[in-house]
């Protein structure tokens, strides 16, 4: 039997690329939820199978959390924001402002996705993204302390809370302009808080 005539082994296909197949994982996700897409089209969007996907990830959730890990890691440039030695308010402004123009910038993709999956309905799923989303935080908190510990734990909640709005209100359809002048109106409030230290 030559080479060409052996048979195929079964599992993914050699071409299969890990990182494309998480962007489109990804754009998946985020145009639809964790809910609103199935293994079944995660698959086809991937270029696998189903038991290739499963065999690749080992859930759909797990999946997910992968997917969630890269975003967060490349969404925003939160460790270039917050750089130790920036100032503080114009840093957290900068980040604000960062957000309320990538999060409308493409309507297939609006929002966060670790902040719109931590509001999903699935237990697991919800979990995974509230991870992210914890660990964004801790950047902010992790950021401030150093310079204003007093008021570190208060800012990194304020923060996400405006952050959480700014991605809700792009999946609606806000647009970017508007969006901006609340972070603006946000990092003026950062700024009274801060300078009471």
């Amino acid at each position: 039997m030559t080479d060409k005539d052996k048979p195929r082994g079964r599992g993914r296909p050699r071409a299969f690329d890990r990182d494309v197949a998480l962007s489109q994982a990804q754009a998946l996700f985020h145009a639809h939820g964790y809910e609103g897409v199935g293994v079944a089209a995660l698959a086809t969007a991937m270029g696998i199978n189903p038991p290739s996907l499963y065999a690749a990830f080992g859930s759909k959730a797990a999946l997910f959390d992968e997917v969630l890990g890269r975003y967060a890691r490349a969404a925003l440039p939160i460790d270039a924001l917050l750089s130790p030695g920036t100032e503080p308010t114009a840093a957290l402004t900068a980040l604000l402002r960062e957000a309320a123009r990538i999060y409308p910038s493409d309507p297939q993709a609006a929002g966060c996705l670790v902040l719109e999956g931590a509001r999903g309905a699935d237990v697991e799923a919800a979990s995974c993204a509230r991870h992210w989303k914890i660990a964004s935080e801790q950047c902010v908190r992790d950021f401030l302390m150093p310079t204003h510990p007093a008021q570190a734990d208060l800012v990194a909640d304020y923060m996400v809370t405006i952050m959480s709005g700014l991605s809700a209100d792009a999946r609606g359809g806000k647009a970017a302009d508007r969006l901006i002048a609340v972070a603006d109106m946000a990092g003026l409030a950062i700024g009274s808080i801060l300078d009471t230290a």
